[in-house]
């Protein structure tokens, strides 16, 4: 039997400002409700279409009120420039600081965004303890510190650059001359093994510059994930760079979608472009190029203002050094917002289960993906719906009952979702609870037209997002079925 003693804080807290649902049922144009629309930011509008749009951010320039204030309005995803780079992490051997990062993270995490850890081994930005190492003493201290940083932040992670730039420009897709390649060939693999024991729920991801078209270096590591995929070696996604002049490689797309075709992910992860005449429509391509590859999961800029960027006088990026859009995000917005949710990682929704794998659930009126609440790990811990960034906290799979039924197992804390204190009234909570294979935490699934419908097995009601609410942080409840389009949950597989 499930009973709970928890106190409900925070549903208490969001609930007084959310609709009643005791009209709900007369509402039936719900039913036929369609979350399509122009989203009026960049994260809003690529989480509508199962994608992210983040922008690389240093801790030290937070405290600048335009920077952050942009940063927190436009984007959905974060990647520190480098606060969780080696020398930053572990300065001296065996000490590690996560200060800054964390600031980083950390505010990320408090509003809902995605997290993408760049970058635990590259050749570059070593501390000097690892640069004066070789052989099997750096290799083993290369692995210590993937294992320990990934531990560290395990579960706050969307994606890690596990590797960053070991190809070489050399014109024939070598492996590039470093102390790390110095240690072993192996040395990439044994990364992405550490960093898979280390954090289980992360995307592990290869990331270089110099790839965003066919050619010798792309093709080497092309021939590596290919390599890696046949053998079981973990890895995830590829990440492109993509710091352009000012025009895209007319095979960028094929490119992409070479890759995506070996079973991994593509994420565009440093992306600034030269200003001049053809920005705007080359930041254009570039997100037409990463929406119509069903697996390319999202884009980051590298920077926020022009005065921001590495790439001094280019003014590559989407704003100016006053904080002002340039046309090249207007064209960004506006691409985003023409393109159809063909992707994020998926082809869809899923119209059968597979327990094997984990699902985001997107709700049909509000496309928003069902969600842990603040990334709480804790018992009782309340389920609402989030814009979606594919994080853990929306991640979940399908635990067979045995008896045709199903738990649904959050990735981020092993819990299953449950129907509080067995409650069969309408709008009775749905929170996350340790898995008893109780019938409030038993859902018969039903999918038709690619939505499928979860209905509980104590009370006979239904999964729903209270009142039709399109609000982050609306309840998640159960209540009678009526096949609005707020009972109705996208099946998206990430995994």
């Amino acid at each position: 039997m499930t009973t709970h003693t928890t106190a409900r804080r925070g549903w208490a807290r969001r609930a007084a400002a959310l609709l009643a649902t005791a009209g709900l049922a007369a509402t039936t144009a719900l039913a036929l409700a369609a979350p399509a629309h122009a989203g009026t930011t960049l994260g809003q509008s690529a989480a509508e279409r199962g994608r992210y749009f983040g922008a690389a951010i240093a801790a030290g320039r937070m405290s600048d009120s335009t920077y952050l204030g942009i940063f927190n309005r436009e984007f959905n995803s974060v990647t520190a420039e480098n606060e969780m780079k080696w020398d930053a992490t572990e300065p001296n051997q065996g000490q590690f600081s996560y200060a800054n990062g964390d600031r980083i993270v950390n505010h990320a995490i408090s509003r809902g965004m995605k997290v993408r850890g760049h970058a635990l081994l590259w050749h570059a930005q070593q501390p000097g303890w690892a640069q004066n190492m070789s052989g099997q003493s750096l290799r083993n201290a290369a692995i210590n510190h993937v294992t320990r940083v990934a531990t560290y932040y395990r579960g706050k992670i969307h994606s890690w650059d596990v590797v960053n730039e070991a190809f070489a420009d050399d014109g024939r897709g070598s492996r590039r001359d470093s102390n790390l390649q110095r240690t072993g060939t192996d040395w990439i693999e044994a990364a992405f093994r550490a960093a898979r024991a280390a954090d289980p729920g992360a995307k592990l991801c290869y990331n270089d510059y110099n790839t965003d078209s066919i050619n010798a270096k792309s093709t080497g590591v092309y021939n590596m994930v290919r390599d890696f995929k046949a053998r079981g070696v973990p890895i995830d996604c590829v990440g492109f760079q993509s710091h352009f002049g000012t025009t895209i490689p007319s095979d960028y797309r094929a490119n992409l979608q070479r890759f995506a075709d070996l079973g991994v992910d593509v994420q565009i992860t440093e992306l600034d472009i030269e200003q001049g005449s053809n920005q705007a429509n080359a930041y254009r391509q570039v997100v037409e190029a990463c929406l119509a590859v069903s697996r390319c999961t999202g884009i980051t800029v590298w920077g926020i203002r022009d005065t921001d960027s590495w790439r001094g006088g280019a003014n590559p990026l989407l704003f100016d050094g006053s904080g002002n859009k340039k046309a090249a995000y207007t064209a960004t917005l506006n691409a985003l917002n023409a393109g159809n949710n063909n992707g994020g990682g998926d082809n869809g929704g899923s119209t059968s289960i597979d327990t094997n794998a984990w699902y985001v659930l997107v709700n049909r009126s509000s496309g928003k993906a069902l969600d842990v609440y603040n990334l709480s790990t804790a018992d009782g811990a309340d389920i609402v719906q989030w814009s979606r960034n594919n994080g853990n906290q929306q991640q979940w799979q399908f635990v067979a009952s045995g008896n045709g039924n199903y738990r649904v197992k959050s990735r981020l804390s092993g819990k299953v979702l449950d129907v509080y204190a067995k409650s069969t009234a309408n709008g009775g909570e749905v929170v996350q609870w340790p898995d008893l294979n109780g019938t409030n935490q038993q859902w018969a699934v039903a999918i038709s037209n690619g939505y499928a419908t979860l209905r509980n097995v104590n009370s006979g009601k239904v999964l729903e997002v209270q009142g039709g609410s399109a609000a982050d942080g609306a309840n998640v409840v159960q209540y009678d079925g009526w096949n609005g389009s707020n009972q109705q949950w996208q099946l998206v597989r990430v995994g």
